[in-house]
């Protein structure tokens, strides 16, 4: 018996990684998801920039509390002076010194600025609030990205695993071939076809390992680069069939993360309209300084050293009657805006509503195409046992034979394509209506 068709395949397969008899570490959704919750660098960068909305509405940044500044000077003099007194007599210095020094403590602080920071700081909590929805945004989508990706990875090992199922029974034609032709029961040119077809399996295994290497690369990635690289994933899918199209409707209104967005925009808006507004109005604010001056004067002074202490205290009022227009410009323009966030809403509410719409129908329709390849896998199964037997027994060629084995690695293939698919598209179901991240996937 010729080995040299052996010989090829095996020193082809070599090159392959290995995928069987290796313990791997299974990673299940929802441990990829914790891992992409922890160690993903774009949900990271989100958090951070939570954390500086969180310090953008501390009281610090209100202009509710005061300003204290604190002032100090020094001055000092040499001077050529000549001074005539009341009474005629007259002094000349030549190189006369004099000093003076100062310190001070200053108290600024707004009573009154027609309620503009009042405005501000709920405007800066609205903004801290946005700023969480936009990080959770982000996790919505990273975590679909991730079961993508997850899914894909998924897809690519059973598809592995059905090529590796072909190839081992193109091999084992290959040996039935070989035999027959020894003992005169078929001619070479079915020996030739089985290495073809063993070759080709083959090639398509090669491949499908390459593309399941690079599929887990992008999960690690997703993951920032936490899982070890002989892993695995879960090929288990369970659907949520229990979910309701008009609850999920209900909870879309409520919990869509877009459409809160939006809130939070008009509610910013209003805000900002009016604390422009607060232009309209006068400031009234409160000073207070505490100081110390001295001063040591030459000779010409009828006062050499004089040293001051004192507290003073006031009230101010200012009133910008008018700015050139500017005040009446930003109000103008706050309210423009928060009229186009309003009509933003309405165009957000119809445009989620389609895409769920949307996701929904082609969620059932792949469901429904899950469960038609199912049951076309049973019949593909049935088909090729059959052909097989015949086979064995020389009633059908091996043309007919690699046609069934085909039929059936087709099936197996479009099943997974199925299966994932209709997972995904749930997937994107539950993020439209803000239920992603409340269930198990």
């Amino acid at each position: 018996m010729k080995k040299q068709s052996f010989s090829i395949i095996i020193l082809i397969l070599a090159l392959c990684i290995s995928f069987n008899g290796i313990s791997q570490q299974v990673v299940k959704p929802s441990e990829a998801i914790g891992l992409a919750l922890e160690h993903n660098y774009g949900i990271k960068i989100a958090s951070n920039t939570v954390d500086i909305a969180e310090n953008n509405k501390n009281i610090l940044n209100t202009r509710y509390l005061p300003t204290l500044t604190g002032n100090a000077g020094a001055t000092y003099n040499l001077d050529n002076t000549e001074a005539q007194f009341s009474n005629g007599e007259t002094t000349s210095l030549n190189g006369a010194e004099s000093s003076r020094y100062n310190a001070s403590v200053n108290l600024n602080y707004t009573l009154f600025d027609g309620l503009g920071r009042h405005y501000d700081y709920k405007r800066l909590k609205e903004e801290y609030s946005l700023s969480e929805l936009q990080a959770r945004a982000t996790i919505e989508n990273t975590i679909t990205q991730l079961l993508t990706v997850y899914y894909d990875v998924a897809r690519r090992s059973e598809n592995l695993e059905s090529l590796q199922e072909t190839l081992e029974i193109s091999k084992d034609r290959l040996t039935r071939s070989e035999y027959q032709f020894e003992y005169g029961q078929s001619t070479k040119l079915d020996v030739l076809n089985a290495e073809v077809d063993i070759n080709n399996d083959s090639i398509n295994i090669i491949n499908t390992k390459q593309s399941l290497i690079n599929a887990k690369r992008d999960l690690n990635f997703v993951t920032g680069n936490t899982i070890d690289n002989g892993f695995a994933v879960d090929t288990m899918v369970t659907f949520l069939l229990q979910l309701n199209k008009n609850e999920l409707l209900n909870k879309l209104h409520k919990n869509n993360v877009t459409l809160i967005e939006n809130e939070k925009n008009i509610a910013i808006n209003e805000f900002t309209l009016k604390a422009n507004k607060s232009g309209y109005l006068p400031t009234i604010g409160l000073t207070g300084t505490y100081g110390w001056n001295e001063s040591n004067n030459n000779a010409a002074s009828f006062v050499a050293v004089s040293t001051n202490t004192g507290l003073s205290g006031g009230l101010n009022l200012s009133w910008n009657l008018f700015d050139g227009g500017g005040t009446i410009t930003r109000v103008k323009n706050a309210q423009i805006n928060l009229e186009n966030q309003k009509l933003q809403k309405e165009q957000l509410r119809l445009d989620v509503e389609r895409n769920f719409n949307n996701a929904w129908d082609d969620y059932q329709n792949k469901l429904r195409i899950f469960q038609v390849q199912e049951s076309n896998i049973e019949t593909a199964k049935n088909n090729f046992s059959r052909t097989q037997e015949k086979f064995k027994l020389g009633q059908v060629t091996s043309i007919e034979f690699r046609q069934a084995q085909l039929n059936l690695l087709t099936s197996e293939l479009t099943r997974n394509q199925a299966k994932y698919d209709a997972k995904l598209a749930e997937v994107l179901v539950l993020q439209l209506s803000g239920e992603l991240l409340n269930v198990e996937i």
